[in-house]
């Protein structure tokens, strides 16, 4: 998990990643949505780019201009947008939310949930179990979580 927050670490990046997912891919739609200054944002994504999750394509040679696009792994990402989208909706939203999500599939008004992906069940936190998996070990900030994990004094 540490990795991943590693790469979204502050709100602009957060809020870049949801732009260009509502279709917002260059960068002065980008300044001009988010209100950050060009430096800032200049540097989000970059940060984005070299993390794999946006390209920066050309789209324009005089001057040179370029447009962002999502990368696969940025397209993985959609769901943590949504999960966070939901979260803030329900709990910080005091006059509703912001923006309505349907599903072009069923054509239906829709909330973000996660979900069991064998038996589609919602997930809380207090039905799942977690175990060790294949690249678990101890590193900065997950101490004890090793230990849960793989027993104390384990090499995990």
């Amino acid at each position: 998990m540490a990795r991943s927050v590693g790469l979204v670490a502050d709100p602009w990046a957060l809020l870049v990643l949801r732009d260009l997912f509502l279709g917002l891919n260059r960068f002065e739609q980008l300044y001009r949505d988010l209100g950050v200054a060009t430096n800032v944002l200049a540097e989000r994504l970059d940060r984005l780019v070299d993390a794999g999750l946006v390209v920066r394509e050309p789209y324009q040679h005089h001057p040179v201009r370029h447009e962002y696009q999502l990368t696969e792994s940025g397209k993985d990402f959609y769901g943590v947008v949504l999960s966070l989208l939901a979260w803030g909706d329900k709990h910080l939203a005091d006059d509703g939310a912001p923006m309505l999500l349907m599903h072009a599939t069923c054509g239906h008004q829709t909330t973000p949930v996660v979900t069991c992906d064998h038996c589609g069940a919602e997930l809380h936190a207090d039905q799942v179990t977690v175990l060790p998996g294949p690249g678990g070990r101890a590193g900065p900030g997950t101490t004890l979580i090793a230990e849960l994990l793989t027993g104390p004094g384990s090499p995990g």
